[in-house]
């Protein structure tokens, strides 16, 4: 199950806060805590943890890396882990070993124009909102090759990176391909859309993992701040909020670990997986959106400065959802799912969950 009951899930907690603490960045104002993170994040394998042991990865199974993932999110961790885990899964389907140093993928949307690969082995085409792709050193491409889906690892220094960054302020670039000769390339049994799925469970858990910590900051700092001589935990509507709160958190964290316990059983293909999935990105979208204004309503003003942490969480959070398929996208894509099972085939499925 993708929680925290596990040694690898512990290490990762333990490495981002003495590695990646938001408090302690926000105060340095510098980037060079990545550097040092990075290192330790490769050295234990977490980077290539959906890399099978024989490509040279880690092969851990992918509910425990979906709990690091989580972690990741509690931390609001602004490196490309998950990018990276998401590349070597996507290389690995095409039996292809990841590269060191940090990765992502390409496309991160459905409905972005498809990339193509001649007869030549030679990619073509651009791709909108690539989660970090002015920090990654390679990217793993999926394409459409003159025989069916391909997959492709490019060097950075080969494609064309614009400038942009997403909500949280990382980078989120557009990254275009003119004939660009990949380091290697292999066709693959996967569609744009699977590629959307495992970036979507991705997504929930890092979106669960932030919403965890905005519930434990809101409730420390409703103790702690007094107004009218007594703890504005004690005022009935901040209780209420708070209540609120904690039932969006739980909401999100039991969808996240529901899809990633699913794709973990199934792979990315299948009606579990999809109805898994789509649920979960649907749910852990609303709740960062309803669990961001709460949370910063209980911090008032504070939770918008600079200074605090709240706001690299809840930035963060809003920002994950429109990778991989925002929550609109994924709505339709669920309702034809829904619309074309029929009542025969959806009911038994749902009953199944």
């Amino acid at each position: 199950m993708a929680d925290t009951d596990s040694f690898i899930v512990d290490m990762a907690d333990r490495m981002f806060a003495d590695l990646a603490d938001p408090q302690t960045i926000i105060l340095s104002r510098s980037d060079a805590w990545k550097q040092r993170l990075w290192a330790e994040l490769e050295q234990t394998g977490l980077t290539r943890a959906w890399v099978p042991e024989a490509l040279g990865g880690a092969g851990a199974p992918l509910d425990e890396a979906f709990g690091v993932l989580r972690a990741a999110g509690r931390a609001a961790l602004a490196a490309p882990l998950a990018e990276t885990m998401l590349a070597g899964w996507l290389l690995a389907q095409a039996d292809m070993a990841a590269p060191a140093g940090p990765m992502t993928v390409v496309p991160a949307a459905p409905d972005a124009a498809p990339l193509r690969m001649d007869a030549q082995g030679r990619l073509s085409g651009s791709a909108r909102t690539i989660p970090f792709g002015a920090e990654a050193g390679h990217f793993a491409v999926l394409a459409h090759g003159p025989d069916g889906m391909v997959v492709a690892l490019v060097r950075a220094t080969d494609a064309k990176v614009a400038p942009g960054s997403g909500l949280g302020g990382d980078p989120a670039n557009t990254v275009s391909f003119t004939a660009v000769e990949p380091v290697r390339f292999a066709p693959v049994d996967i569609a744009i859309e699977d590629l959307m799925l495992m970036g979507a469970v991705v997504r929930a858990q890092q979106i669960a993992g932030a919403l965890e910590t905005m519930l434990a900051l809101s409730v420390r700092y409703a103790m702690d701040r007094v107004a009218f001589e007594k703890p504005i935990s004690k005022f009935q509507a901040v209780q209420h909020n708070l209540a609120r709160l904690g039932g969006e958190v739980a909401a999100a964290v039991a969808v996240a670990a529901s899809a990633a316990d699913t794709v973990s059983e199934t792979g990315v293909r299948g009606d579990a997986a999809l109805l898994e999935a789509a649920s979960a990105r649907i749910r852990a979208s609303e709740a960062a959106g309803t669990g961001s204004a709460i949370a910063h309503q209980v911090h008032g003003a504070i939770g918008f400065t600079d200074e605090h942490v709240l706001h690299r969480l809840t930035l963060r959070a809003l920002g994950w959802r429109d990778d991989f398929g925002n929550e609109t996208w994924w709505s339709v894509r669920l309702g034809q799912f829904v619309a074309a099972a029929g009542d025969q085939r959806l009911w038994p499925l749902l009953a199944s969950r």
